[in-house]
């Protein structure tokens, strides 16, 4: 009886020993362990730049050159909820955005109260900070009243940047950067002249 036990016994830690050793060699070999990228994603998510081309966005002034401004205005449809764009338009949660490219940050639109974080940057909105405020307006001025997340998609926003450029600003497109070259930083690239619409705006 305690033969037939121990066999037992000893058949069932063998068994044990077998399945704990196939574990690690299962997890060492498929890295469950690990949590990282993998080497190919199974499907496209929105937001995350592919690897390939050093995972860099394209530079928004190459962008704005092929921009589609109807796309841009159908974008617009998300901000309606707290903008208006028609000259002299009221402000509402958010301000008028009437001749916003060019216009000075924090400034204008017929004295809407900006938020410290945002009229602490300085500066006007040319393209490049237009392109960093649409991605992630917390992240550009942290502290901001803006609630809106961002646009994730490099191509919306340079829609939606174009289309805004024809409300009142009708500033020239910047050039876009030879193949290779590194895109401007916001707050690297010149700030473009202001409209005369903008002057009026920033003076208020």
């Amino acid at each position: 009886m305690d033969d037939r036990f121990n066999t037992i016994a000893g058949w069932t830690l063998f068994a044990g020993i077998v399945g704990l050793g196939l574990s690690i060699v299962s997890s060492m070999y498929f890295q469950a362990d690990k949590h990282h990228r993998p080497e190919k994603m199974g499907y496209a998510i929105e937001g995350v730049a592919e690897e390939g081309a050093g995972g860099k966005e394209v530079p928004i002034e190459t962008l704005l050159a092929s921009a589609d401004v109807a796309k841009g205005e159908a974008t617009f449809a998300k901000c309606t909820s707290c903008h208006t764009i028609n000259q002299g338009g009221a402000n509402g949660i958010g301000p008028n955005l009437h001749g916003i490219v060019g216009e000075g940050i924090g400034q204008g639109a017929g004295g809407f109260a900006f938020s410290d974080a945002l009229k602490s940057k300085g500066g006007n909105w040319d393209f490049a900070k237009l392109n960093e405020w649409l991605k992630s307006p917390k992240a550009f001025a942290p502290g901001t009243k803006m609630t809106f997340a961002g646009l994730s998609k490099p191509e919306d926003r340079a829609n939606l940047i174009a289309w805004l450029n024809t409300q009142g600003s009708n500033l020239p497109l910047p050039a876009a950067p030879a193949a290779g070259a590194a895109p401007a930083a916001a707050g690297d690239a010149a700030a473009p002249e202001a409209s005369p619409e903008a002057d009026k705006a920033a003076a208020h």
